[in-house]
C-alpha cells in the first residue's frame, strides 16, 4: 500500500509539500499540486481518515453500504448482518450510497475506516471496489461479479428466480406476460430479466416490447410504469414485476383504474417483503433469502479477516410463494 513518502518521491517533492498538496493547503503552486495529485492517483494512494500513513489497527466495525436505507427489502438483510456482527463482537455501520463516488460510503472504502465492507449499491463503481479491496480489508458484493482476490460475491440465483416467476405464470395458462423492470444498471434486474426471457423462449412465447416498461425498484416507479401499461389500452394477461415494491405500486394503479387483480390481470413480484402478504390481494412473489444473504456475507468477511480458506462466490436459491394475485 502506497504511503505519502512514495507519492512525494514519485512527484519529486518533499513529504511536507506532498502533504500540503494532498490536503489542498494553499502553500504550493497549482503546478506542484497537480503533479502530486497525479502521482497519488498513479499509486492508488488514499489518505487514511484516522491517521495518515500510520499502521492501521482494527476498528472492530463492518460497513454495510446500501443503495437506499429506507426500502422495506433491506430490513431483513440488515438484521442478518447485524446479528452475526454482534455475535462476533463487531459493530455495524449502515450507510447509503447516495452521491456515488462522492458519497460518505465511498470515502469509508477509500480511507478504509472499517475492517471490511458489504456492498449492495450499484452506484459504487467497480473501480472504487477494486482499488479499495486488499488483504486485511475484504469486500463482499451482493449485486455484481468482480474478479479480485479480496472481493467476494454472495449472490441470489436471480436468473432462476426470474425464470421460475415467468414459468409459474405460464403454468397458469398465461401467454401474454409483461415485465416491469428495475434500473437498467442493476445487475439483479438484468439477471431477473434474463430469466424471464429464457422462460418465454423455452415455452415458445413471443416477447412483446410494448409490455416491457421501466420502473426503478420503488413503489412510485411501479405505479408510474403500470399507468403506462394501462394507457396503451391493451394490457397483457399477466405481469412480472422485478420487485415487490413496484408490484405494490402497480396494485394501486390498477385499483384506481378499476382493473381487478387477478380477475383482469395476474401479477407476480420478487423479494417477498413483509408487506407482500398484507396487500389486497396478497402478492404472489419470488422469495429470496434476505436474512441468509446478510448473515453469509458478514460471515465471509470474518473468515477473510481471519485468513481462513474462503470461497470467492456463493449462490443462494429462491422459491415461489403462492398467494392470491395470480389466477
Amino acid at each position: 500500500m502506497a504511503t505519502i513518502k512514495d507519492v512525494a518521491k514519485l512527484a519529486g517533492v518533499a513529504v511536507s509539500t506532498a502533504s500540503y498538496a494532498l490536503n489542498n493547503v494553499n502553500k504550493v503552486s497549482p503546478a506542484t499540486m497537480k503533479k502530486v495529485q497525479e502521482a497519488a492517483r498513479e499509486l492508488n494512494y488514499f489518505k487514511n481518515g484516522f491517521a495518515s500513513d500510520l499502521k492501521r489497527t482494527r476498528t472492530n466495525t463492518i460497513a454495510l453500504i446500501l443503495r437506499d436505507l429506507s426500502g422495506p427489502f433491506y430490513s431483513e438483510l440488515i438484521k442478518g448482518v447485524q446479528e452475526v456482527s454482534m455475535t462476533n463482537g463487531y459493530d455495524l455501520i449502515a450507510c447509503s450510497s447516495v452521491g456515488g463516488a462522492q458519497s460518505t460510503a465511498a470515502k469509508f472504502l477509500k480511507e478504509k475506516r472499517v475492517d471490511g465492507a458489504i456492498i449492495l449499491a450499484h452506484n459504487i463503481t467497480n473501480d472504487i471496489l477494486l482499488e479499495s479491496a486488499r488483504e486485511g480489508f475484504p469486500i463482499v458484493v451482493l449485486d455484481r461479479k468482480l474478479n479480485h482476490e479480496f472481493v467476494y460475491q454472495v449472490e441470489v440465483d436471480n436468473i432462476h428466480g426470474g425464470y421460475a416467476a415467468t414459468e409459474y405464470l405460464i403454468s397458469k395458462g398465461h401467454r401474454e406476460i409483461g415485465y416491469v423492470s428495475g434500473p437498467l444498471n442493476s445487475h439483479d434486474n438484468q439477471m431477473r430479466y434474463d430469466g424471464y426471457m429464457s422462460a418465454l423462449k423455452e415455452y415458445g412465447i413471443k416477447f412483446q416490447n410494448k409490455w416491457k416498461v421501466f420502473g426503478d425498484f420503488t413503489r412510485e416507479g411501479g405505479y408510474r410504469a403500470t399507468k403506462m401499461l394501462i394507457a396503451q389500452r391493451q394490457l397483457p394477461e399477466a405481469i412480472f414485476y422485478a420487485n415487490d415494491e413496484m408490484a405494490i405500486g402497480g396494485l394501486q394503479a390498477f385499483k384506481e383504474n378499476k382493473i381487478s387483480v387477478p380477475d383482469d390481470v395476474s401479477i407476480i413480484g420478487y423479494d417477498d417483503i413483509q408487506l407482500a402478504e398484507y396487500v389486497n390481494p396478497p402478492l404472489t412473489t419470488v422469495r429470496q433469502p434476505k436474512y441468509e444473504v446478510g448473515a453469509l456475507a458478514v460471515h465471509v468477511v470474518f473468515q477473510a479477516l481471519a485468513k481462513e480458506d474462503v470461497e470467492n462466490y456463493y449462490n443462494l436459491s429462491t422459491e415461489i410463494v403462492e398467494r392470491k394475485s395470480v389466477k
